[in-house]
């Protein structure tokens, strides 16, 4: 899998990265952070992404899955999603995580400006919502996203979700409450799936992604 940090497009957050990969690690997931560029205007990011995807891919992995958070999320939306991909460059399974998932509303303005900038027009805006971007042969994808977020709030993921829906694409959407993650976990005593989290997210991205991973306790 590769990692994505959040960061409104401009930083990393460093708790969503290399702990991210940690926590994969342990449970049998191969993973590595990338880096993407920062404050930089679509679709370099994208373009980025896209070209390491089909490193790892010539690197002789047959599978690749991306998980990203908040723009990272968004990152890893737009490349599971947005035209014009090649064969290497493509997604086999999204997990976002309290993703910005549209750039149509006003919520979390900045990530907006520094992709699109300050004259973004409608068509522009559009085309990097990933609602706008679903269709029937899209990847699958598992989203959660919290009750509590200050910055990026759930309609992201509601808008997601729907639009998945409507085009009868595989996909788990999770409205929480109380999410941590402390040191790359996701916290025990988090509300979700009865605090069984990390083993519901493993089920699911073994059955969209048709691989084997193992777990642990």
């Amino acid at each position: 899998m590769i990692v994505l940090p959040g960061g409104g497009y401009a930083e990393h957050a460093a708790h969503e990265g290399e702990p991210i990969v940690g926590w994969l690690d342990g449970l049998g997931v191969r993973a590595g952070v990338f880096r993407y560029p920062l404050m930089v205007r679509h679709p370099e990011p994208l373009d980025a992404l896209r070209a390491e995807i089909r490193r790892v891919r010539d690197g002789g992995a047959e599978c690749v899955g991306l998980i990203g958070f908040s723009a990272g999320g968004h990152l890893a939306g737009l490349a599971a999603l947005a035209p014009g991909a090649d064969p290497g460059e493509a997604v086999d399974f999204a997990v976002l995580g309290y993703a910005i998932t549209s750039m149509e509303t006003e919520t979390y303005r900045p990530a907006r400006l520094i992709l699109l900038g300050e004259n973004a027009t409608p068509e522009q805006r559009r085309a990097t919502s990933l609602d706008a971007l679903v269709t029937p042969s899209s990847p699958p994808f598992f989203a959660w996203h919290t009750a509590e977020d200050a910055y990026v709030p759930p309609e992201h993921t509601y808008r997601l979700a729907a639009s998945l829906a409507a085009h009868g694409v595989p996909h788990a959407a999770h409205h929480v409450h109380l999410l941590e993650v402390r040191d790359g976990r996701i916290a025990s005593d988090t509300v979700f799936c009865g605090g069984r989290w990390p083993a519901g997210l493993l089920a699911e991205m073994a059955e969209m992604a048709e691989m084997e991973v193992s777990t642990h306790g």
